[in-house]
């Protein structure tokens, strides 16, 4: 495949994945689990994604950024290092997308991490450090661990389908 071709793939893809964390992020918002101290972010399953595909990872960064801006509740330190830790785990995914389970790891860690601290001294709640931490970590675990690995588990039948990367010159 040319490289022309290939960046338009993995543009489109990296905007399609980015669509849709967006999306999913503003329907859980509505249910108040967007942002906060107890958040399972359903949008977080597509942290998956990159043991398909490299797009993967500038995607859910941009649809974490777009989410955070957009969703109520999220401050400017969230809309920051919020997104950061999304890419901060979605590059260690796609470094073990091929030692399994341990791919859905990274997301849970980052946020455990850095969400807390974000919530902690931006969203002034104290010395809830630890709380906090086992909260987004549980909210992780809900969204990566079990959502994220049955999404991957749906789609590694069809990943050569969906997450395309070979030659088209034979439909041209």
């Amino acid at each position: 495949m040319n490289k022309k071709k290939l960046s338009t793939l993995f543009i489109v893809q990296a905007a399609m994945i980015a669509a849709i964390y967006v999306v999913l992020t503003v329907f859980i918002s509505a249910f108040g689990l967007a942002s906060g101290a107890i958040q399972v972010r359903i949008s977080e399953a597509l942290c998956i994604l990159p043991v398909f595909t490299p797009a993967a990872v500038p995607g859910l960064f941009v649809g974490c950024l777009i989410a955070n801006i957009i969703v109520p509740g999220a401050g400017l330190a969230d809309i920051v290092f919020g997104s950061l830790a999304t890419l901060i785990a979605a590059v260690f995914s796609y470094l073990l997308r091929k030692k399994g389970f341990l791919a859905t790891l990274p997301p849970v860690i980052a946020n455990a991490i850095i969400i807390p601290l974000v919530l902690k001294y931006a969203g002034g709640l104290g010395d809830a450090f630890w709380f906090l931490a086992l909260t987004v970590g549980a909210g992780e675990l809900i969204s990566v661990c079990l959502l994220g690995w049955l999404l991957k588990v749906l789609l590694w039948k069809y990943r050569n389908i969906i997450f395309k990367t070979d030659d088209f010159s034979r439909n041209e």
